[in-house]
């Protein structure tokens, strides 16, 4: 058997931890794992007690992080008039209409969130096949379909991020970076929690965290022992 590299030797060594451990100490041995050649980000999955198959068990919503996420968000926006102006000024990165969906449609996709005004929807809705399978499509329940486009553009920038649950009902989102400081990446996932706390469905019954694991990009995951959480 040839030799183990570093990296696999603390991928091994943190993949053999099964039980879970204090939120500091998980988000320790995340930042200190052996690191890529790349600035890996930071990612949660929060397993919820909840059905994503009915429409009332859906867990879904977008809140800005203290602390960002440590990387340039590229945004795009769909309006005109007032509106439009409003995007420029908040440092959209694209405003249009027709030109600006007809670049998607060829197949020009190189923004991280798009924005629509409202009334900009009659263009949009044809681009649903396109932006939708990639999690990119405007929807007024996380935020990117809204009159104030101003205020949109300027906390997607702040590194707002957007969630909702996976078939499995499993919540995945990037926190941070790993060079984040350990306690920026301590209150930006907090903050997560606390909102997906909030965005509890009424509908959902029992333990409703039931697993949060967190890990780098090219890490193993690190289960988090919930008790050491501390939420508002």
């Amino acid at each position: 058997m040839g030799r183990l590299s570093k990296r696999q030797k603390a991928m091994r060594e943190t993949s053999g931890r099964r039980d879970p451990l204090p939120i500091d100490e998980a988000i320790r041995v995340v930042r200190e794992s052996v690191p890529a050649k790349f600035g890996e980000s930071v990612d949660v999955a929060v397993n919820l007690n909840v059905d994503p198959r009915k429409a009332d068990q859906i867990v879904r919503g977008s809140t800005v992080l203290p602390h960002g996420l440590g990387k340039e968000i590229r945004v795009a926006v769909f309006a005109d008039g007032e509106a439009a102006e409003a995007a420029v000024e908040a440092g959209a990165d694209a405003v249009g209409l027709s030109d600006l969906a007809d670049e998607i449609k060829g197949g020009k996709i190189e923004h991280d969130v798009y924005i629509a005004a409202p009334s900009a929807m009659r263009v949009v809705g044809a681009l649903g096949k396109v932006l939708g399978p990639r999690g990119l499509m405007p929807n007024p329940k996380s935020g990117t379909v809204t009159p104030n486009v101003g205020e949109a553009v300027r906390n997607a920038k702040a590194g707002q991020v957007r969630y909702r649950t996976d078939k499995s009902g499993i919540i995945h989102c990037s926190i941070g970076k790993k060079n984040f400081s350990q306690e920026a990446i301590l209150e930006n996932l907090t903050a997560l929690l606390n909102e997906l706390v909030k965005a509890k469905p009424p509908a959902a019954k029992g333990v409703y965290m039931q697993r949060i694991t967190l890990s780098s990009t090219m890490g193993p995951g690190v289960r988090i022992d919930q008790s050491s959480i501390k939420l508002q």
